[in-house]
C-alpha cells in the first residue's frame, strides 16, 4: 500500500460532568446497578484462550466488603511460561505488522472507549477501585483514551525521525520492537495506567505479559475485552493476575525477558531491578527497565499566596481518591502569618468532607482499597494520636465494619521529619508544618531534603521572585513542577507525568519519551555508489 499514514492529530478526551439528569448519569447508574447484581467469572487470558486454573480469589467492593461482585483465577508458574510461549509465537507477525495497522487498532480502543464501552470501564473502576463518578471518568475513561490516542501519534513521531542522506548514500532508521517480550506490572490505584504499561510496548510492535494488581483485576479484565474488541491479534497482550513471586520471578527468569514497564512501591521495584541484574548473563540484551514509583508529594505556600486556593489545592491534592494516588499532596509547608489565616477554615472545610459508597455521587471520599492498606493507613494516625509533637486537627476515625473508611485526616506538626512527613502513606492523610515568616529559603532547603521521592509538588505564590526561587531550590525534588495548582491530574499530552530520586525512572508516561523507550534502532547506510578501489588520494606521491 503506497500510502504515508498519519494519525490524525489527538485531543484530549472531554470529561463529562455527570450532573443530575444528564444522560451520561443516567447510563452510568444503570451499569453499575448492572455490575453490582453479577459476579463475573475473570480468566487468565493467555494467547487468546481463557485459562481457569481453578485457584480463585474473590473480588469485593471496597466499600462494601460483605458484597462480592467476581472472582479471579490466580497464575502460577505452568500458566507464566505458557504466556512467554504465547508472546513469542504473536512477535513474529505483530512485530511485522505495519506500524499504522497496530495504531489502527488502539485509535478504535480509545474511540470505543469514548462512546459505548465508557460507562463500562467506569462502572467497574468505581466498584472495584471505590472511585467516585468524577475520578473514575477521569482515569478509566479520558486518560485511557487519551494514552491510546497520545501513544499512537508519538509512535509515528519516532518512526519519521530520520537521519540525513548525502549524495550518493541514503540513511534511516529502523525502529524495531525488543527482542523479547516486555513484562507490565500494573497499579490497583489508576485503570489509565493498567491499561497504558502493556499497551504502549504494544503499539512499538513487542508482544506482553501483563500481571494486574491482584486488587484491580476486575477493571483490568475490561480493559482486556476493550482490546479484544478493538481488534488486538490473540497473544500480543497475556493477562496473568496472580501473586507477585509466582508471576514475576518466572518472568524475569526468562531469557525472553527484555523489558520491565512497572508503577508501584518503591520497593518492590528495586526488589525486580535486583533480580534482573543477577540475571543478565541469561538475556540477549539490556532490558529496559521503566519504572515509576513512590511519592512524598508537597505543597509549598510563601506568604503572598492566593490562601483560597491553597486551602482548595490541599483538599483536594490529598483527600480526593482516598489520598491513593502517587502525585497525592501529603506533606504541605505553611507559613505562621499563612496558617493563622486557613486554619479554622481548612479544618472546617476538611471535616465536612462527606464520605461513603461510590455508588452515591454526593460522597466525595469513598473507601481505600484493601484490608492492608486500611491497617497500615490506620497505623500512621494512630501513631499521630499518641505522638506529643503532632496534633489531629481533623479526621482520624477508621472504620472497617462494612468497608474500609478512613476519614479525611489533617495532621499539625512542628517537627518537620515527623514520620507522617517523611514516609509514603498512600492514604487520605495530610501533614501541616508551619514554618516561620522569613524563613522561606530555608523552608524550601528542608523540603527538598526530607523525602528521598521525587515526583510531584506545587508552589503556591504571587511573588514572581518567590515562585522563581523556589523552582530553583526544588529543581529534582519534583519530577511534575505545578504553580498555583494542587500536584495532582496530570493529563495526557499536556504534563508528561515521572519522577526521579526514588519516584523511578522519569520515562514520563504519555509523552514521546516513553515510547522510544519499546523499541530497538537499527540504522541503516546504502551506498548508491561504492568504491572500486582501495586506495585514497593523500596516499599519491604527486
Amino acid at each position: 500500500m503506497n500510502t504515508i499514514f498519519q494519525v490524525p492529530k489527538p485531543v484530549n478526551e472531554p470529561i463529562l460532568g455527570y450532573a443530575p439528569g444528564s444522560p451520561e448519569r443516567k447510563e452510568l447508574k444503570a451499569r453499575l446497578e448492572e455490575l453490582r447484581g453479577q459476579v463475573i467469572e475473570i480468566p487468565l487470558v493467555i494467547g487468546g484462550r481463557e485459562i481457569r486454573t481453578g485457584r480463585t480469589v474473590d473480588i469485593v467492593i471496597p466499600h462494601e466488603t460483605k458484597k462480592i461482585i467476581g472472582r479471579y483465577h490466580k497464575a502460577g508458574p505452568k500458566e507464566v511460561q505458557m504466556a512467554i510461549e504465547a508472546a513469542a509465537a504473536a512477535r513474529a507477525t505483530w512485530g511485522k505488522m505495519p506500524w499504522h495497522a497496530r495504531a489502527s487498532i488502539f485509535l478504535k480502543a480509545g474511540d470505543l472507549l469514548g462512546s459505548t464501552w465508557r460507562a463500562q470501564l467506569n462502572a467497574a473502576t468505581m466498584l472495584g477501585q471505590s472511585k467516585n463518578a468524577f475520578q473514575a471518568e477521569i482515569d478509566s475513561a479520558c486518560e485511557l483514551a487519551d494514552f491510546f490516542r497520545f501513544n499512537t501519534y508519538y509512535a509515528e513521531q519516532i518512526y519519521a525521525q530520520q537521519p540525513i542522506s548525502p549524495r550518493g548514500n541514503w540513511n534511516y532508521v529502523d525502529y524495531r520492537p525488543l527482542e523479547g517480550f516486555v513484562f507490565a506490572v500494573t497499579p490497583f490505584n489508576f485503570t489509565s495506567i493498567a491499561g497504558n504499561l502493556p499497551s504502549a510496548p504494544a503499539i512499538m510492535g513487542n508482544t506482553v505479559v501483563w500481571k494486574p494488581a491482584s486488587s484491580a483485576v476486575y477493571s483490568a479484565w475490561q480493559v482486556m475485552r476493550l482490546l479484544k474488541a478493538a481488534g488486538l491479534p490473540d497473544g500480543v497482550i497475556n493477562m496473568v493476575p496472580g501473586s507477585g513471586g509466582e508471576v514475576g520471578n518466572p518472568v524475569i527468569d526468562s531469557p525472553d525477558f527484555m523489558g520491565l514497564h512497572f508503577t508501584g512501591s518503591t520497593a518492590v521495584f528495586n526488589g525486580m531491578w535486583n533480580a534482573i541484574v543477577k540475571n543478565f548473563d541469561k538475556y540477549r540484551s539490556y532490558p529496559r527497565i521503566v519504572g515509576e514509583t513512590g511519592g512524598k508529594d508537597f505543597i509549598f505556600a510563601h506568604e503572598s499566596c492566593d490562601r483560597e486556593a491553597l486551602k482548595v489545592a490541599i483538599v483536594r491534592g490529598a483527600f480526593e481518591f482516598q489520598g491513593q494516588k502517587c502525585s497525592a499532596a501529603s506533606r504541605t509547608y505553611v507559613p505562621r502569618s499563612v496558617w493563622n489565616a486557613i486554619k479554622d477554615d481548612l479544618v472546617s472545610q476538611t471535616k465536612a468532607i462527606k464520605m461513603g459508597p461510590a455508588e452515591d455521587f454526593t460522597n466525595l471520599v469513598n473507601a481505600v482499597i484493601d484490608k492492608s492498606a486500611f491497617d497500615n493507613i490506620k497505623s500512621y494516625i494512630e501513631y499521630a494520636k499518641k505522638a506529643p509533637d503532632a496534633k489531629i486537627l481533623a479526621g482520624g476515625v477508621c472504620d472497617d465494619s462494612e468497608g474500609y473508611f478512613i476519614q479525611p485526616t489533617l495532621i499539625e506538626t512542628a517537627n518537620p521529619q515527623f514520620k507522617t512527613i517523611v514516609e509514603e502513606i498512600f492514604g487520605p492523610v495530610m501533614t501541616v508544618f508551619v514554618y516561620e515568616d522569613g524563613k522561606y529559603e530555608e523552608t524550601l532547603r528542608l523540603c527538598d531534603g526530607t523525602s528521598n521521592y521525587a515526583l510531584t509538588g506545587a508552589i503556591f505564590a504571587q511573588d514572581r521572585a518567590a515562585i522563581l526561587k523556589a523552582a530553583d531550590l526544588l529543581e529534582h525534588a519534583a519530577g511534575n513542577f505545578y504553580i498555583n495548582d494542587k500536584p495532582t491530574g496530570a493529563v495526557v499530552g499536556q504534563q508528561p507525568f515521572g519522577g526521579a530520586r526514588g519516584s523511578g525512572t522519569n520515562d514520563k508516561a504519555g509523552s514521546l519519551l516513553n515510547m522510544i523507550r519499546w523499541t530497538s534502532p537499527r540504522a541503516v547506510k546504502e551506498n548508491f555508489v561504492p568504491p572500486h578501489t582501495v586506495d585514497y588520494p593523500f596516499m599519491s606521491e604527486k
